[in-house]
C-alpha cells in the first residue's frame, strides 16, 4: 500500500503476517502536505501483529522537531483495524487510530483521533476516507504594543475529513534484483469551522509524485511533495514543496 511515500501505520494492511514491522530513515518527515520535522530528517518505526481473519493492531513512533508545536521530540500512533478480503484482489479496511505527541512537556495538547476506511486493490491503488473529530488546528495572532510586535498562536479544535488516492506502477521488474516501481499520490484535506470560534472553514489539496526501488527486505522512495499554501492556515509547520527520500527495511 502506498501512503503518500511518507511511512505510516495505514502500510501495515498489506502485511497479513502474525507478526511484523518496518524501521525507516527519511529525509523529511511530510504527512498531508506539511512538514512535521521542520524539513529535516527523522527516524521511524512500526511494529504490528495481524490474526487470519485480517484483525491487525500495531504501534507507530517517528521523531519530529521539537521546536515545532507542541513542542515534543516524538509522536506515537496506536491503531486498530480489520481488513476484508475480496475477490480478484480487492480488500477493504476500517480502522481507527489514536495520535499522541510524546517525548517531553508538551505546550498544550495536539492528541487527536480518527476513522478511516480504505478500498485497495493488489496493494497497488488504495482510496481512503478519513473522519479526525477532534482534529487540532492554529490561528496565527499577531500581538502589538507600542513598538514591540510578536506573533502567536491560538489552538483550536473542529472536525476534519480527508480523502487520500494513491498508486504504484511496476516500471521494470529485475532491477538490481528487484523491481522499479512509479509512485503517486494525491490527497484533500478540510478542515472545518470551530463551533462559535473566529477562525474559518479551511481546505487545501496535497500530493507528490516520484519513483521508488524494491530490493528485498529494502525500499527506496525519491519524490517531489508538494501542497497548498492554505495548509499554513491549519498548521504551523512549512507547506511541503520539495523533494523528499526515504528508506525503509521491513521486519
Amino acid at each position: 500500500m502506498v501512503a503518500l511515500f511518507a511511512p505510516h501505520p495505514g502500510r501495515c494492511q498489506s502485511d497479513l503476517s502474525p507478526v511484523g514491522g518496518t524501521l525507516v530513515a527519511t529525509s523529511d518527515y511530510i504527512y498531508r502536505g506539511v512538514s512535521q520535522s521542520d524539513g529535516r530528517g527523522a527516524l521511524q518505526a512500526d511494529l504490528h501483529a495481524s490474526s487470519a481473519g485480517g484483525l491487525f493492531g500495531g504501534v507507530w513512533a517517528s521523531t519530529r522537531d521539537s521546536d515545532l508545536e507542541p513542542g515534543t521530540p516524538a509522536e506515537m500512533q496506536l491503531y486498530l483495524g480489520q481488513r476484508f478480503s475480496f475477490g480478484s484482489g480487492w480488500s477493504a479496511t476500517l480502522s481507527g487510530r489514536a495520535d499522541y505527541f510524546v517525548g517531553g512537556p508538551a505546550h498544550h495538547s495536539d492528541d487527536y483521533q480518527e476513522l478511516s476506511a480504505a478500498l485497495t486493490w493488489l496493494d497497488r491503488y488504495t482510496l481512503s476516507v478519513t473522519a479526525i473529530p477532534n482534529a487540532v488546528r492554529y490561528s496565527s495572532v499577531a500581538y502589538q504594543y507600542e513598538e514591540y510586535q510578536e506573533e502567536y498562536y491560538q489552538v483550536y479544535r473542529s472536525a476534519a475529513f480527508v480523502a487520500d488516492a494513491a498508486g504504484q506502477w511496476l516500471l521494470r521488474e529485475g532491477l538490481l534484483g528487484g523491481g522499479l516501481y512509479l509512485t503517486a499520490a494525491a490527497g484533500y484535506y478540510y478542515a472545518s469551522r470551530p463551533d462559535h470560534q473566529p477562525p474559518p472553514a479551511v481546505d487545501y489539496l496535497y500530493g507528490n509524485a516520484g519513483f521508488a526501488l524494491e530490493w528485498r527486505r529494502w525500499r527506496l522512495d525519491v519524490g517531489y511533495f508538494a501542497a497548498q499554501r492554505q495548509a499554513a492556515e491549519l498548521f504551523p509547520y512549512a507547506v511541503a514543496k520539495r523533494l523528499a527520500g526515504t528508506i525503509s527495511w521491513q521486519l
